[in-house]
């Protein structure tokens, strides 16, 4: 079990030498957890996890299926409770919080979020307002153009491809610059090798702006990783919950 190593993964030449400037965010949370449990159906999905995520680290999380990625993000999106251990955010003044929330934080799920009957457009505006973002038409253009998608602002959701419609709902990224924590949930299932070069794009420039990123997934980034956690499930009934463990 490696939960808890640091190292570094594939470091691009050209990132190497990446600098972290002062946060530009009013708030430039540092995300600490100690001995975090989460639980499935009354049994840990994986040992006591401590992690120290500051300001301009991307982070990511691997592991084999059900090893207990998708749970711990929601965890720290404060979208389901954890059942041991704990998780805080310290602002630059020094102050704990559980939570963060819209628009400090962005999360995006396995699901793409983005209802079929609406239009391309139509649906990020959505999920922008949705978020707390700020956009206009124009920057919903351009943040669709990141991802690849020009022209496609009134195309319909349900006539797009898998990977379109996962690049329609990684363009909130675009217009989340003033969100300072990513967590993000198999952000390059789906995509060709241009969605995710866009992507890594996306989550380099957020970090050089002060900006960290909890992101899950199977896919090996082509881009400089600050830190990586493996997350290995554990065998059926060998860790139940605290309480029961005790008794």
């Amino acid at each position: 079990m490696n939960a808890d190593v640091d190292h570094p993964v594939n470091p691009t030449p050209a990132l190497q030498t990446r600098q972290v400037p002062a946060p530009s965010h009013a708030v430039a949370p540092r995300l600490r957890l100690s001995k975090v449990v989460c639980e499935r159906g009354g049994r840990a999905l994986f040992e006591p996890l401590s992690l120290d995520v500051p300001a301009g680290t991307l982070c990511w999380i691997r592991g084999a299926n059900g090893a207990g990625k998708s749970t711990l993000l929601r965890a720290l999106a404060g979208l389901i409770e954890i059942s041991e251990g704990r998780i805080a955010w310290h602002d630059e003044a020094g102050q704990t919080q559980r939570r963060l929330r819209a628009p400090s934080l962005h999360y995006i799920g396995h699901l793409n979020a983005a209802n079929g009957d609406l239009r391309v457009g139509e649906a990020l505006a959505f999920l922008a307002q949705l978020h707390g973002i700020d956009s206009d038409a124009a920057s919903r253009r351009a943040a669709l153009s990141r991802l690849g998608l020009d022209g496609f602002e009134r195309r319909a959701v349900r006539t797009l491809s898998q990977g379109q419609r996962r690049r329609t709902a990684l363009a909130r990224l675009a217009l989340t610059v003033g969100a300072p924590v990513w967590l993000l949930d198999e952000p390059y299932d789906a995509l060709d090798t241009d969605g995710m070069r866009a992507l890594d794009a996306l989550l380099t420039e957020h970090a050089q702006r002060g900006g960290c990123a909890v992101f899950a997934s199977h896919v090996e980034p082509g881009i400089q990783i600050d830190q990586v956690r493996t997350l290995d499930p554990l065998p059926s009934g060998a860790v139940r919950t605290a309480a029961a463990a005790l008794a």
